[in-house]
């Protein structure tokens, strides 16, 4: 049998789609964007799919969310971010507290959620780690609250995440944290395939220029202009693996692009630029996931997703605590 379980902030469905391989069948996903709520239900209609803010969810208005096996959420970062000036709840995207409440309401078996490294290690957020640890401990729940990087889980990516685990006692004192398993590939080794794909004469030296990790993918926000992979530094980082940060590519390299490394991380125009496809690769969504949408929403959409492998892995963890 399944497991049933309530998504909050879903996005784009990396989470949902981890989850779903994990063996948890979502009764509600929920999410303010539109695109994200379209890539929803483009890959499963019978989905039920919400369009609206999460603090205008009542568990009293919808009975199937309540006392579901897991409530999970991969809340608004900015927040916390060192790009969002470190508000926390002062930042009116903050729903740390809403998905606290929401746990109390819903009466959840588990509870995950998860955030950017910055919420459990800087002590600007230390009142909003303590609202946290009161409530869970007043609403009966254990917990445990790490810091896992996706690249040791599956996923050819620095992600970092800070991801919080809550269950009963009794079904806590089973959890177990998954094992890290390095082993993550290289840019050139996990593109190299699909920079090539147009007949590019210099994929292979792109391949030995791309010989690192890629830095975490960054979906941006709807609030400024188009899509790119990140700030300055996210980008030199990117050119020294030869990659273009400045914009999303609409395809891959022709024959007639010719390849200028080496020539510092100001002139990037002799780097070929990643599409949304190659960032999803290195996101971990499958292949037959479908991200809907214009170019760059569909890059906010897959720079925004949890990685589907780590949640797969988290996913597995949980149901083997919840088995009797």
């Amino acid at each position: 049998m399944s497991l049933r379980s309530l998504e909050i902030c879903a996005g784009a469905g990396g989470q949902a789609c981890g989850l779903e391989r994990a063996g948890f069948e979502p009764v509600m996903l929920v999410d303010d964007d539109p695109h994200a709520c379209a890539t929803l239900r483009a890959n499963r209609p019978n989905w039920d799919v919400r369009q609206m803010d999460v603090a205008d969810l009542v568990g009293a208005e919808h009975p199937q969310i309540l006392d579901v096996d897991l409530l999970a959420g991969g809340l608004p970062s900015v927040p916390y971010s060192q790009a969002g000036r470190g508000k926390g709840a002062g930042d009116s995207r903050d729903l740390l507290r809403q998905s606290i409440w929401l746990a109390g309401e819903v009466q959840p078996r588990a509870l995950m959620l998860q955030n950017v490294p910055r919420l459990l290690t800087e002590s600007t957020f230390e009142d909003a780690r303590k609202f946290v640890r009161e409530e869970l401990e007043h609403l009966g729940y254990a917990y445990d609250w790490r810091i896992l990087d996706a690249r040791e889980f599956g996923v050819h990516q620095r992600r970092p995440y800070s991801v919080l685990v809550a269950m009963r006692p009794d079904d806590m004192s089973r959890f177990r944290w998954p094992e890290p398993a390095p082993g993550a590939r290289t840019v050139g080794e996990v593109l190299w395939s699909s920079m090539a794909s147009r007949g590019w004469p210099y994929a292979a030296e792109w391949r030995r220029i791309a010989d690192g990790i890629a830095p975490t993918i960054v979906g941006g926000s709807r609030d400024r202009g188009g899509a790119d992979l990140g700030p300055s530094r996210s980008k030199a980082a990117w050119a020294r693996l030869g990659v273009n940060g400045d914009s999303i590519a609409d395809d891959v390299p022709g024959p007639d692009f010719e390849l200028r490394a080496g020539e510092g991380t100001k002139d990037r125009a002799g780097l070929p630029k990643l599409t949304a496809d190659q960032a999803a690769v290195l996101q971990g969504i499958p292949d037959d996931w479908t991200i809907t949408g214009r170019k760059t929403a569909r890059y906010r959409q897959i720079g925004h997703a949890f990685p589907p492998p780590l949640a797969t892995i988290m996913g597995e963890s949980i149901a083997r605590a919840l088995e009797r």
